[in-house]
């Protein structure tokens, strides 16, 4: 799109030149300086959420956060805004605060299903039970696929059975065995927020470690 409004731009101003060699010419340094970037660097990061966190928190009426940036395998930054204990005025600190991820979590689990596909150890549209060591029971004849596990459209019955806040959580790999939730949709029919996210989590660990 830039480079047909710099073409456009550049016949319309100088209608007197020929427009073969010329604007051409023209065309491929616009592309050229378009396409050119800076690496992502710490400093940029680091400048970019000194200017967004301290605002988002205090609009947001936040106590704090923690952003943790990777890449190419390695911690690019780490940073606490805000406070953990606001009583006490402690600050937010990457390696020592605990925060606990909740649905966080699926991010991780949606990257690692993702970076298994990339490798072709797992299809995002075959049925699920070839990746797992049960099997989900199939509703008219419809396997559940990643695909809706992922999109939240698998057709599972909302279910917490199971789970006490106040008891250590039992083993994911006998939980979701024990309490699968029952299918009431059609795969890929229904968005529905659901504890789904467990059966993924079981089989791309399940899968790493081979």
């Amino acid at each position: 799109m830039r480079t047909a409004i710099a073409a456009v731009a550049l016949a319309a101003i100088a209608p007197h030149m020929p427009c073969s060699a010329q604007v051409a010419s023209a065309v491929s340094d616009t592309e050229s300086r378009l396409t050119v970037s800076r690496a992502l660097t710490k400093e940029d990061v680091d400048t970019w959420l000194d200017g967004l966190l301290p605002y988002a928190i205090h609009n947001g009426d936040i106590a704090g956060g923690v952003v943790i940036v990777v890449k190419d395998g390695q911690v690019l930054t780490e940073r606490g805004f805000g406070y953990a204990d606001v009583a006490r005025q402690k600050p937010m600190d990457p390696r020592l605060t605990l925060i606990r991820p909740g649905s966080v979590s699926k991010l991780l689990t949606w990257t690692a299903v993702m970076q298994l596909v990339e490798r072709e150890a797992l299809d995002l549209d075959t049925d699920v039970n070839r990746y797992l060591d049960f099997v989900i029971p199939p509703l008219d004849g419809k396997p559940i696929t990643l695909r809706n596990i992922m999109t939240h459209t698998s057709g599972f019955e909302e279910s917490l059975k199971g789970l006490d806040a106040n008891a250590p959580p039992p083993p994911l790999a006998d939980y979701v065995e024990l309490h699968l939730p029952l299918r009431i949709y059609p795969p890929g029919q229904v968005p529905a927020y659901s504890p789904e996210l467990c059966r993924s989590d079981r089989q791309s660990k399940g899968l790493q470690r081979q």
